[in-house]
């Protein structure tokens, strides 16, 4: 992972140095509210109901096990002893004091680590696959891009006050687990025929208020464009982009007023006065940022060995052989293994993680995973480079400290926003509704014959929960102060990324459970033996679960 070098260093730490000011003179007075506000967004500062949210950036999604451990001390320390994980692969903080928050950023600082442009009508976080670098359908190891576009985004003079927020997202593997397709940017790394590298270019995607599946405008961009690339779609974005309300100001309102291909002439317009710019990547700069992501002193294993070992072990212990199948992935390395840590059992908001645990996650990683973690978009953990040979062992110690619930990629493992519990925006209460489904459906045998199913929970529109993506989505709304939930579904963020499709009128809190179980079981009745929850939903529409759901809610 990118370690920062002596400019880096002096650029956070004054950073750090002048937030410490703007807070002086914001306690103090001298700073107005107005004034103060976009200051402390652009160093991952809100006001939520109860207490300031602190936003800290986690770049595609890599952490080393020292930033573990101090994300364990502030969260002792300055916060209520946990965190939360969010769906961009960061880290939050709920109940920080607005006059420790610098103390916070210099803690972190010493670690490599800000809040810098994670919030703010900026560039923010770049996200990414959290299986970079290791995933055997990999085309090209995104991380690299993401760094270039990191370096190159933090503190740009141009983009720093955008007429809205903007994200990028980057995958690399045949599969997207990046979600490009509902970013304002989604970059898929390709290989044209003569085998040069290169990007389809996606814009216009979004989530929120208005969701948009983003638009192809290029097939094929040469990764040296890259930069100027992106800076012509952000100068056509600043000079057109709207910014006198702030509900239509995000680029892929810009796009659809435009029209994707319009958009994108003017695109190419405007690059044609960038492409040879001084950000055109020289082979040089590419080489330097791979040379940041070098590979882990892997050994040479012999993979049917530790194959063997472990069909041994599955069978003398079903409860391993269960998380075998569902938290433990494929490596491109022969002998190696990823593993996910669950964040995910009932009766623990989905994402939320003790100080104590991330000094187990630091340690086990430590041991098992060359001292590195990756954050994920299902707000998880991920060990991305374990022996086989261990992982018998691993997940004895991750089942006694809470992470080994065998759920990854299951209707229990439920992506969800902290709603209305924390987020002063929120119009309903997520993480009840989160653990209501949960408790439903809490035989994991049943569980595992619905194969993959995502349940996303959002507690309003901002959709920070993405429930427009979600297989099942639940949309949390106000009915004259009452809390009510509507269900989506058919949605996908995936290679063929859909939006879901609203059900009907809305339930009250205690029907969720019920509601979710009549959609499965119409799931049940229609799927064939191959097909999973999309496939069938995609086949049979939207009607039979409609009839079924309302018929039993009446």
């Amino acid at each position: 992972m990118y370690i920062y070098d002596e400019y880096d260093h002096a650029i956070l730490k004054q950073r750090v140095a002048q937030f410490r000011d703007q807070t002086e003179r914001y306690l103090e007075g001298s700073l107005s509210e107005q004034q103060f506000l976009p200051l402390r967004l652009q160093n991952g500062l809100y006001i939520q109901r109860l207490a300031p949210m602190l936003r800290i950036n986690v770049p595609y999604g890599m952490l080393n096990t020292v930033q573990l451990r101090r994300l364990a001390r502030i969260a002792r320390d300055y916060d209520k002893g946990y965190c939360h994980v969010s769906t961009r692969q960061n880290i939050q903080y709920n109940w920080p004091a607005l006059e420790q928050v610098p103390d916070i950023l210099h803690e972190l600082s010493e670690v490599e680590m800000h809040g810098t442009q994670s919030s703010g009508n900026c560039i923010r976080n770049i996200t990414s696959d959290q299986f970079a670098g290791i995933a055997p359908d990999e085309v090209v190891d995104p991380r690299p891009y993401c760094e270039i576009i990191r370096q190159w985004s933090s503190f740009h003079p141009e983009f720093a006050f955008l007429p809205r927020k903007f994200k990028i997202a980057i995958s690399g593997s045949e599969s997207d687990r990046a979600a490009i397709a509902v970013h304002d940017i989604g970059l898929q790394l390709v290989k044209n025929d003569a085998g040069d590298i290169g990007f389809k270019v996606l814009v216009g995607g979004g989530l929120g208020r208005t969701p948009v599946i983003g638009s192809v405008i290029r097939e094929f961009l040469p990764e040296t464009h890259i930069l100027t690339y992106l800076e012509a779609i952000l100068r056509v974005y600043n000079l057109h982009g709207r910014r006198d309300n702030k509900y239509k100001a995000r680029i892929k309102i810009l796009v659809r007023a435009m029209k994707p291909e319009v958009f994108a002439e003017a695109v190419e317009q405007e690059w044609a006065h960038l492409k040879d710019a001084p950000s055109t990547l020289r082979a040089e700069d590419i080489s330097r940022a791979k040379g940041y992501f070098t590979e882990p002193a892997y050994e040479a294993l012999d993979d049917n060995a530790a194959q063997a070992a472990l069909g041994s072990q599955k069978a003398d212990n079903i409860a391993f052989g269960k998380w075998l199948e569902r938290n433990v992935r494929a490596h491109r390395v022969p002998g190696y293994a990823a593993v996910t840590l669950s964040l995910k059992p009932t009766g623990i908001a989905p994402g939320d993680i003790t100080d104590t645990q991330l000094e187990t996650i630091a340690d086990l990683a430590d041991r098992y995973s060359f001292s590195e973690v990756r954050t994920t978009h299902e707000q998880n953990i991920v060990l991305a480079d374990v022996k086989k040979s261990d992982l018998f062992t691993l997940w004895q110690a991750a089942k006694t400290a809470g992470f080994a619930t065998p759920n990854i990629g299951t209707l229990t493992d439920i992506i969800c926003c902290p709603g209305g519990d924390f987020c002063s925006l929120a119009n309903a209460k997520s993480i009840p509704i989160a653990e209501a489904i949960q408790r439903q459906f809490s035989d994991l045998d049943y569980v595992y014959d619905l194969g993959e199913l995502d349940v996303n929970i959002s507690g309003c529109m901002n959709a920070c929960g993405h429930h427009h993506v979600g297989h099942i989505g639940v949309l949390g709304v106000d009915k004259k102060g009452e809390e009510f939930y509507q269900v989506m579904l058919g949605g996908n963020a995936g290679n063929n990324a859909s939006l879901a499709k609203v059900l009907g009128p809305a339930f009250d809190a205690d029907q969720m459970p019920e509601v979710v179980q009549n959609v499965v079981n119409v799931y049940l009745e229609h799927r064939t033996d191959e097909e999973l929850f999309i496939d069938t939903y995609n086949r049979i529409g939207l009607t039979p679960f409609k009839e079924r759901v309302y018929a039993k809610a009446s």
